[in-house]
């Protein structure tokens, strides 16, 4: 079974930087597009970040400058490296296929910015 699991977030003080990992468990992620997605409560989930196939990345007018995606086709992971961080971006953080499958839907990882 194809899964997405998530780490690397936290408590973190406005200004500050996280980085999150996205671990997939099949080699189909390395020949789509991937993206990162957020949420927070009573709102929808959001795309934030995308890289395709080929390394082309496109984000969200609300981190561009500030988060960067990326990621390592050999070791099937997809990163988010989020510098100057905002208390608005606080949120439970996902990773899935752009556009995005219900299927691959994990557990997220929260990201909390708050002084």
């Amino acid at each position: 079974q194809v899964q997405l699991v998530e780490s690397g977030g936290g408590l973190v003080q406005p200004g500050g930087s996280l980085r999150l990992s996205c671990a997939t468990s099949g080699s189909i992620f390395s020949f789509i597009s991937m993206g990162w997605y957020r949420q927070v409560p009573g709102k929808e989930r959001e795309l934030v970040a995308t890289i395709t196939r080929d390394g082309s990345t496109i984000y969200a007018d609300s981190v561009k400058g500030r988060f960067t995606i990326s990621r390592n086709n050999a070791k099937n992971t997809v990163y988010l490296q989020m510098i100057s961080l905002k208390p608005e971006d606080t949120a439970v953080y996902y990773c899935n296929s752009v556009p995005a499958s219900n299927k691959y839907w994990g557990q997220g990882t929260q990201v909390t910015v708050s002084s």
